[in-house]
């Protein structure tokens, strides 16, 4: 009996967004580096962004929320074993940190080869830097 009493006070002690995993519910705020040159060669571009209501210094951010709403796991890694051809297409880098929809990210996004090109070529409106001739 007093291990239940012990649980239900735990329970209701904990916030409902603690106990979910969730940092803060549906909420998303990101912070974009972009690196044109890569991350040895140059000057950084920062920008941010916030949805509900959509706002911040990415080039469309209402774009840009549409995109993260469409997308399950928009910043999910290639999955290993994942077949990519070699191409690249540049020196570019990003790195994206924050949260969408309460949850953490950290990904880094580059133009090494196949399966990253298009890793960010489905984030080019969220994260800028993607280049336009691809």
């Amino acid at each position: 009996m007093v291990r239940v009493v012990l649980v239900l006070l735990v329970l209701l002690a904990v916030p409902a967004s603690a106990a979910s995993g969730a940092s803060s519910s549906g909420k998303t705020r990101l912070a974009i580096l972009e690196y044109p040159h890569g991350r040895e060669g140059g000057p950084v571009r920062r920008y941010g962004l916030r949805c509900v209501p959509a706002e911040g210094t990415v080039p469309q951010p209402g774009r840009a929320c549409s995109v993260l709403a469409s997308l399950r796991q928009p910043f999910a890694p290639v999955p290993r074993g994942e077949i990519c051809s070699q191409l690249a297409l540049g020196p570019q880098e990003a790195l994206v940190t924050g949260t969408v929809n309460g949850r953490r990210v950290y990904a880094r996004l580059r133009l090494r080869d196949s399966c990253e090109i298009e890793r960010w070529r489905r984030l080019a409106a969220v994260v800028p830097g993607f280049p336009r001739t691809a």
